[in-house]
């Protein structure tokens, strides 16, 4: 069944801008990022709108998280000379009816996995959601789709017949479910970064069948493969592709290294699916050390995803500490509860609790040693926790720095 388009017209002078949409539960703000360094590969002006803010030819611009400050970005681009912006499309957003108002000229689909449903009330309207930058792209227009994940293939049924589809997928999520235009045969990971060996097609060839990255992680594998179809999609140069996807430096919170000897991770994951592949990660990067995994999860949000949560940390940890994440008006330690029925199910993890997130963290330094990895999840950028209606200022960052002195050290 297809969606009729809207009648309403989206905002005027989005015409005036090829702008790429990133939709799905993991990998929107890492995509974002990859997509804007091959913009600026390519010698174009480019302007990235994420979870971590609005960045200018990679610049930090001090603008609101609004409609407004949306807008102002845009404009900041225009008067640069750039027409292109790659944009972080969270799946409210889109319910409360983004594409509608701007016009996106390409959409891709990272992942799905359960998240958010307290807030859209089921996984239908939250799969609905998503669907929304899809459904609204115009005649001639392109969906990119990860071809090993299921959601795809029911997205594909909604998208206008209209709009062309290219695939890409790695094995790392499974199986590939739809033909890709762009594919993983093999991914390395190392503490420097990732390499991406491609399955012969057209485009890997143009591509010279390898990608590499700076960031740490097969998911980035993901990313980088959706970057790189959306680039090529789009008409860029492929050796930019390359260059771009090479350039990008890690984003923040997104597995990243902060610290090393033992190295110390911060990362945003905060589903089951983001924590498993976190995880992984950081067993990949361990000899005979120890994986320590400090998380929460966040109170009023999708209680069902806590088993699971804890069950993907408890299964792949060695030493599991659970803390606070932004309780908002929920009780701690219930949240705590939920997760420690998941950890103990997963059966491997060491389990602490310590409900103070500042302590948590130390205790898991003080437990690690030369040739182990700490993971600090579920809060990645955020400088602050909140607690019953109050932002408190709260920063992972500033908590590691001060107890390792960072990499600088």
């Amino acid at each position: 069944m297809q969606i009729p388009r809207p009648t309403r017209p989206p905002v005027a002078w989005a015409s005036d801008f090829f702008t790429f949409g990133v939709t799905g539960t993991n990998g929107k703000t890492s995509t974002v990022h990859l997509l804007a360094s091959v913009i600026a590969a390519s010698g174009e002006h480019g302007l990235a709108v994420s979870t971590v803010g609005y960045f200018l030819d990679g610049v930090a611009l001090p603008l609101s998280r609004s409609a407004q400050g949306f807008v102002d970005a845009l404009i900041r681009l225009r008067d640069a000379g750039g027409r292109w912006a790659a944009v972080e499309c969270t799946s409210k957003s889109l319910a409360e009816g983004y594409a509608k108002r701007w016009r996106f000229d390409l959409g891709v689909f990272t992942n799905l996995s359960a998240d958010h449903l307290q807030t859209h009330g089921s996984w239908e309207h939250y799969l609905a959601s998503k669907a929304q930058l899809f459904t609204h792209l115009g005649p001639g227009r392109t969906a990119v789709l990860n071809a090993a994940d299921r959601h795809s293939l029911l997205l594909d049924r909604v998208i206008p017949a209209d709009v062309e589809r290219r695939y890409f997928g790695s094995p790392t999520r499974g199986p590939l479910l739809h033909r890709a235009d762009l594919a993983a045969a093999s991914v390395f990971v190392d503490g420097t970064g990732t390499h991406v060996q491609l399955r012969p097609s057209p485009w890997a060839e143009a591509l010279g069948g390898e990608l590499r990255v700076r960031l740490v992680g097969e998911v980035f594998a993901e990313n980088a493969l959706a970057a790189a179809c959306a680039g090529l999609a789009a008409g860029l140069d492929p050796m930019h592709v390359v260059e771009g996807l090479a350039r990008c430096t890690p984003v923040m919170g997104r597995f990243e290294v902060v610290a090393r000897d033992p190295l110390v991770v911060i990362d945003y994951a905060h589903s089951p699916d983001a924590l498993a592949r976190t995880c992984d990660t950081a067993r990949q990067l361990v000899d005979d050390g120890q994986v320590i995994v400090v998380f929460g999860a966040g109170g009023e949000s999708t209680p069902g995803k806590r088993l699971p949560m804890g069950e993907a940390v408890g299964s792949r940890a060695d030493v599991a500490v659970v803390t606070n994440d932004n309780p908002r008006g929920e009780d701690p330690q219930i949240i705590a509860e939920m997760l420690m029925e998941g950890l103990v199910a997963g059966g491997r993890a060491r389990i602490e609790v310590c409900l103070d997130r500042r302590e948590a963290i130390e205790r898991a330094l003080e437990r690690a040693g030369s040739g182990d990895v700490v993971v600090v999840a579920g809060k990645g950028h955020e400088s602050g926790q909140e607690v019953e209606g109050q932002i408190l200022p709260f920063s992972d960052h500033d908590v590691v720095r001060r107890l390792t002195g960072g990499l600088d050290a």
